[in-house]
């Protein structure tokens, strides 16, 4: 059931908010303390600020009202993926090729769950990642990772 809700929302907000000139990166409907929450995650080359969070809400939150999509009461929150983003989609994984990530699996490949590396390449359903503690290349199926996330390379000078 929520996942035929997620593909209704991903259908419906998506062609909105690309045609606002953003990605929609990802988007998540979770029940919290304070009931459900649908957050939409939006990206664009030149970053996002808090006027494009608003101008995004404004035109999705009346598509909500008018589709009327969630049953129920929910709260809806629009940020930017942030330095560690989620990569959702097989297209974030080409675009990030080259960057450090942490991946979670599904369940144990090679004798584990988590690899941290540098992503290489995706050739279809497979994304190829440096793992580095010294483990080497290996190869992990997109259908078959739990997470996948940018790690930000942070540093600070003195």
């Amino acid at each position: 059931m929520a996942n035929m809700i997620l593909d209704r929302l991903n259908g419906l907000l998506a062609p909105c908010v690309e045609a606002m000139g953003y990605e929609l990166a990802d988007l998540e409907l979770k029940r919290e303390r304070r009931g459900q929450v649908l957050r939409l995650f939006i990206d664009q080359d030149a970053g996002i600020g808090l006027d494009d969070c608003e101008r995004v809400s404004g035109q999705v939150s009346a598509l909500l009202d008018v589709e009327d999509p969630i049953p129920g009461y929910y709260n809806l929150e629009v940020s930017s993926p942030g330095l560690d983003r989620k990569l959702a989609k097989p297209e974030h994984f080409d675009r990030f090729a080259g960057r450090r990530i942490h991946v979670r699996m599904r369940s144990q490949h090679l004798g584990r769950r988590n690899f941290g590396g540098t992503l290489l390449a995706r050739e279809g359903d497979v994304i190829e990642l440096d793992v580095h503690d010294g483990t080497g290349k290996v190869q992990l199926n997109l259908e078959d990772i739990f997470v996948a996330r940018l790690a930000p390379d942070i540093r600070f000078e003195d």
